[in-house]
């Protein structure tokens, strides 16, 4: 028998770099020339071989019954073509596979198209979600990524829930 989920409703933010910080680092355009960052620093693909690629991505309304982390790399994304978009991400706690999240814990923000996120390592993730039918990302990380490093915790199952993500 289906277990009927308790929907619950979780506002997006605006994007800021501190706001971020407990989950990654926001990448804004620098002027050519700008020295090496921060920011850019938090990239680390060390773990594997780097996969960079332009993911497809189709019909993804802004809301999750799981949400994943990968333990080995930090992940970068970022729309192409200048569309907004929405994530929602939690801290990423214990990093002992299996660990789970605090549901408490998790935020969403909207992420303007003319910048791009670093995901630390563990932070655990739901999205990209957009308004647009379909939607591509540029997206860093490695080859094996969501072979071997996939780590998902089912909020619908674990806790009965079912997260709406509402943008102002």
């Amino acid at each position: 028998m289906p277990q009927t989920l308790q929907t619950v409703h979780l506002q997006a933010a605006p994007l800021t770099a501190e706001a971020f910080a407990p989950f990654g680092v926001v990448l804004e355009a620098l002027e050519d020339g700008t020295p090496f960052t921060a920011e850019e620093a938090a990239l680390d693909v060390s773990a594997g071989t780097p996969r960079f690629y332009i993911m497809q991505l189709r019909d993804k309304t802004p809301a999750f019954t799981r949400i994943t982390r990968h333990l080995r790399t930090t992940q970068t994304l970022m729309s192409v073509g200048g569309s907004p978009w929405i994530i929602a991400v939690a801290p990423a706690g214990d990093l002992t596979p299996g660990a789970e999240p605090r549901y408490e814990d998790v935020r969403a923000f909207v992420v303007p198209g003319d910048v791009a996120i670093t995901l630390a390592k563990g932070t655990w993730h739901s999205g990209p979600y957009f308004e647009p039918k379909t939607l591509a990302f540029v997206n860093v990380e490695l080859a094996d990524t969501n072979v071997t490093d996939h780590h998902s915790y089912l909020l619908s199952d674990e806790l009965g829930l079912r997260v709406v993500i509402d943008v102002p």
